[in-house]
């Protein structure tokens, strides 16, 4: 008893002092504000105590649209997660390349069995009124009306097989001799066709480009520029060429329009493989300009036989004669022609 006596003063104290340690905390309006968002997050509150507490700012990364709900205020109306509407990715462009045009197709050429002989030929079809041959470095090309059957144009071609195979002949011949001669050598002191004869080329060196003909020593001065390659001489070359033709062929063609009391339409350059000239129905005339390699006669041949397609759209005999009025030398004119084509050297390639 001594004992409890002196030992119950102690234990009333330890008892006070263990009901101030465990008093609850008065309700603030911290503490209620705490309450009240633990009752609105208490699926998070029931979360596995092994899950760590992300903070705020990771919460925030974590998050998706989908599922994160911004706060709620008491008495706002339930939180409805909102719509979120990707827009979707712009289309690839993927350039388009033009695609070049295909190159136009050749007629195929048909075969024909004359005497002993394949021949091969190039038809093509058009609104002219009667059968027409050509003969080029492609071989033999007709041109035929749209309503001319393909047995008419073959019984045409046997017509006339002696003069489209000596023509042919003599293309292969003239076109082998001309393969045959060795180009010329772009260099100072070469020698060019020039109106029947030979010019000599001058090259000089200058501050530009410019080109100089001295007729009385028939020489042709090219000044380049330093370093100029082989391919501008020969460009600056072939223009002065070609600008010479122009001024002569127009001189020649009002001369003999004159003398023929016709007038043409417009005139201008070619640069065709074989043919010398054209003349079409609108009366436009076409002169190559590779003829100021021949002499003035031959260039006054094809100038005359042109401007007579102006009254005679053909080569009949009227077509002759009227050539024959302001050019009576055509045959041996003609003949020449043939022949210094085939002693042209290679120029230009």
């Amino acid at each position: 008893m001594r004992n409890a006596r002196h030992f119950a003063p102690r234990l009333q104290r330890w008892l006070d002092d263990l009901a101030t340690a465990v008093k609850p905390a008065p309700q603030d309006a911290a503490s209620d504000a705490a309450r009240r968002q633990l009752d609105l997050f208490g699926s998070e509150a029931a979360a596995p105590a092994t899950t760590p507490a992300a903070t705020p700012h990771s919460a925030n990364l974590l998050r998706t649209p989908e599922t994160a709900s911004p706060p709620v205020r008491p008495g706002a109306p339930p939180w409805t997660p909102p719509v979120t509407i990707t827009p979707a990715a712009p289309p690839t462009a993927t350039p388009v390349r033009p695609s070049a045009p295909p190159p136009p197709e050749l007629p195929p050429k048909r075969q024909l069995l004359v005497g002993q002989f394949v021949l091969e030929y190039t038809l093509r079809r058009s609104t002219r009124r009667s059968i027409g041959f050509m003969i080029d470095d492609d071989g033999l090309r007709v041109t035929a009306p749209k309503r001319v059957s393909i047995t008419e144009i073959d019984n045409a071609i046997r017509t006339k097989q002696h003069w489209i195979l000596s023509k042919l002949h003599e293309r292969r011949e003239r076109r082998a001799a001309r393969l045959e001669k060795p180009p010329i050598e772009w260099v100072d002191g070469a020698q060019l066709p020039y109106l029947g004869g030979d010019i000599t080329l001058r090259l000089l060196v200058g501050g530009r480009n410019r080109s100089t003909y001295n007729p009385a020593t028939r020489e042709l001065s090219m000044v380049l520029i330093p370093g100029a390659t082989e391919l501008l001489l020969k460009e600056r070359v072939k223009a002065w060429m070609q600008q010479e033709a122009k001024l002569l062929f127009e001189q020649r063609l009002d001369l003999y329009a004159g003398r023929l009391g016709v007038r043409y339409h417009s005139f201008a350059l070619s640069s065709a493989g074989t043919r010398w000239g054209s003349c079409t129905v609108e009366r436009k005339i076409r002169l190559n300009w590779k003829l100021i390699h021949f002499s003035l006669p031959l260039i006054d041949y094809v100038v005359a036989h042109e401007l007579s397609h102006l009254l005679e759209m053909n080569h009949s005999a009227q077509f002759w004669n009227t050539v024959g009025l302001i050019y009576p030398e055509y045959e041996e004119a003609r003949n020449l022609l043939r022949k210094r084509a085939q002693e042209l050297p290679v120029l230009f390639g």
